[in-house]
């Protein structure tokens, strides 16, 4: 088969490795091209063409004709194959960083181009500003990276024949020699976007027996983020917190990873959810925040994650004074109006009254200014600490369980097993196959989807209220 690949871009990043992960597992079995909105930053396993006008519409001087950037695209793909692709596999098509894509993507259709639409993200997630006001590709078949995707796609009318679940491979860290037992080293592995809860993982810290150093892998690259960024590094020195930011910049990861106690996660919204699968393949301990709904897969697989919390409760009553409540009320209406999703009286109310009633709330759902109040009480008060241990019993030991050594073993074999790249292959190989062989015809019902991400009972700040000091 001749498979195309298209993005916006090949910088270093999820999506771009799943893309390569995606080359290097049809090899053999596939012609490659890629298409993107630039060049890739180190070497790629397969023939890169960069095209004006597929690059986010913030990196471009002046915008594309839609029907130029698409002619441009087929001339490539004909000079390649005189005989055309197979498919074309777009990846993450509805965010809407250029704002051209989708028109784009209807020329080639229309031209007679298979598309495999591949889900990554979604922009109802709490994204309005990447939200793309008219319909997405109709009659084409879709992919997705994880179950609840692959169901709530379904639930807004995509059929099973035209919708594929292909779970990303996972590729083996390098099994450390070192147990860690005894590090001075809590390593979180993230590229710190507001997403990834810093301020728990700053709380977690404090509560590390013994005490050890909480090491954060990466800056954030967008400037949404770096103000929130920026201000936890003021707020951790200030307040004599044993935190290591950057410390992938200038550190081997790999000996991050071989020297740390346990590797944490404290994420509100994940895609695929590669964190609660590779510190096992690296024999270490994965501690921290669960969530259910894209950790269902993995334990399904055998995967055992019920040593992870799925809530961080705190007390309403030490939060009330920095208005959170009101500031969570507004950020819902301004995001129901941003999606044009209609807000009934009293929703906003009602709901926090829920996610409150039994007078905590998750810490997840509170924005920076709330959580650095609740850490500086914990920080100011030994009776605090205790108090929120009594809540949440998982913080008087973290990173310890009973079996850890068993339970790294037999989650590392079901990994290496289940998330494999001749698995990967498999399930890939059968997707193309498919998109060639059956034609479809539905659509992605847009209100849908919008209803299942924007509820109220698990509406965070951080996800969609933008920062402020």
């Amino acid at each position: 088969m001749r498979i195309a690949y298209l993005h916006y871009h090949l910088k270093t990043g999820g999506v771009t490795t799943v893309i390569r992960q995606q080359v290097e597992a049809v090899k053999g079995d596939c012609e490659t091209l890629v298409f993107a909105g630039s060049l890739p930053e180190s070497d790629f396993p397969a023939q890169v063409i960069s095209v004006d006008g597929l690059g986010y519409d913030s990196e471009s001087d002046r915008p594309s004709r839609p029907e130029i950037v698409a002619e441009t695209i087929l001339e490539a793909l004909y000079r390649q194959w005189p005989e055309g692709c197979d498919l074309l596999h777009v990846h993450n098509p509805i965010l809407a960083k250029n704002r051209n894509l989708l028109k784009i993507l209807h020329h080639l259709q229309k031209a007679g181009v298979r598309l495999l639409c591949q889900v990554h993200d979604f922009a109802e997630d709490g994204r309005p500003q990447a939200y793309f006001k008219e319909p997405y590709p109709t009659d084409c078949h879709w992919a997705v990276i994880n179950s609840r995707d692959f169901r709530l796609l379904r639930k807004a009318g995509l059929t099973p024949e035209g919708l594929h679940w292909i779970p990303n491979t996972v590729r083996a860290l390098p099994a450390s020699e070192e147990s860690g037992v005894e590090g001075k080293r809590v390593l979180y592995p993230v590229r710190a976007i507001r997403r990834k809860n810093l301020g728990e993982a700053l709380l977690l810290s404090i509560f590390f027996d013994p005490p050890a150093v909480l090491s954060i892998t990466r800056p954030p690259n967008s400037a949404a983020d770096m103000d929130s960024y920026r201000d936890w590094k003021d707020f951790a020195g200030s307040h004599g917190l044993s935190v290591e930011f950057e410390a992938g910049v200038w550190r081997d990861f790999e000996r991050l990873v071989s020297e740390s106690r346990f590797l944490l996660t404290a994420s509100i919204t994940e895609g695929f959810g590669f964190t609660f699968l590779e510190p096992w393949t690296a024999g270490k301990l994965l501690w921290g925040r669960k969530l259910a709904d894209i950790c269902l897969d993995f334990e399904k697989d055998g995967v055992r994650l019920d040593h992870l919390y799925t809530r961080l409760a705190v007390p309403v009553s030490w939060i009330e004074e920095n208005g959170v409540q009101h500031r969570w009320a507004e950020c819902f209406r301004r995001a129901c109006t941003q999606f044009q999703r209609p807000a009934s009286a009293g929703e906003a109310q009602r709901a926090w009254e829920s996610i409150s009633a039994d007078g905590t709330v998750d810490f997840g759902l509170l924005d920076e200014s709330a959580q650095k109040e609740v850490i500086r009480r914990v920080l100011q008060a030994q009776n605090l600490r205790h108090a929120l241990i009594e809540i949440n019993p998982f913080l008087e030991h973290p990173g310890r369980i009973e079996d850890k050594d068993a339970r790294i073993a037999d989650n590392r074999r079901i990994v290496l097993s289940r998330y494999s790249q001749p698995v990967y292959r498999k399930r890939l190989l059968d997707a193309y196959r498919q998109v060639t062989d059956r034609k479809v015809r539905h659509e992605v019902d847009k209100t849908a989807l919008l209803a299942f991400f924007l509820q109220p009972e698990t509406f965070s700040l951080l996800k969609w209220c933008p920062y402020d000091r």
